[in-house]
């Protein structure tokens, strides 16, 4: 691959070592990309853009299946409301779509929250700014390249 996705440009310029895998045709499910990864559903890590208040952005990070708790969320940032981020802010925050968001190489900074069920897995694959692509990489590298994100239980019903 000639042109790399801005997430593995972001990530290079980091020096986390990664790689780009890309999709041979469309992907409907969460089952279906982490089967082409050779990953299970768990291991692909899921970048959820919340919004906060007006202008005020954050983004969660969520393995595989796992679902936001927004009682967790709400108590975290000390709201009692937020939503999640409409597609076309998800696009205009973060440059990206739906489907290729990662917290790298965002047009600028938001706060991340890193939910704990994905330091379960050893290796984790994240959206690469481009649809069909992924990036793969350590979960240990991915931590290591958030220095500000905030890891804690976000998971849960």
């Amino acid at each position: 691959m000639t042109d790399l996705p801005p997430v593995s440009i972001a990530l290079t310029t980091l020096h986390i070592p990664h790689r780009v895998f890309q999709h041979t045709g469309p992907v409907n499910s969460l089952e279906e990309a982490a089967h082409e990864r050779g990953q299970q559903p768990e291991q692909i890590v899921r970048s959820i853009l919340f919004r906060l208040g007006a202008d005020q952005y954050a983004m969660v990070l969520m393995a595989g299946p796992a679902q936001v708790s927004w009682k967790l969320l709400r108590q975290h940032f000390g709201q009692s409301r937020l939503t999640m981020a409409s597609q076309d802010e998800v696009l205009a925050v973060t440059g990206y779509a739906i489907g290729a968001v990662a917290p790298f190489g965002l047009p600028k900074p938001i706060p991340v929250l890193i939910d704990e069920s994905i330091l379960a897995q050893a290796e984790v694959s994240i959206g690469s700014g481009v649809r069909g692509t992924a990036v793969i990489l350590h979960t240990k590298d991915l931590v290591r390249a958030l220095p500000d994100g905030k890891i804690g239980q976000f998971s849960g019903a």
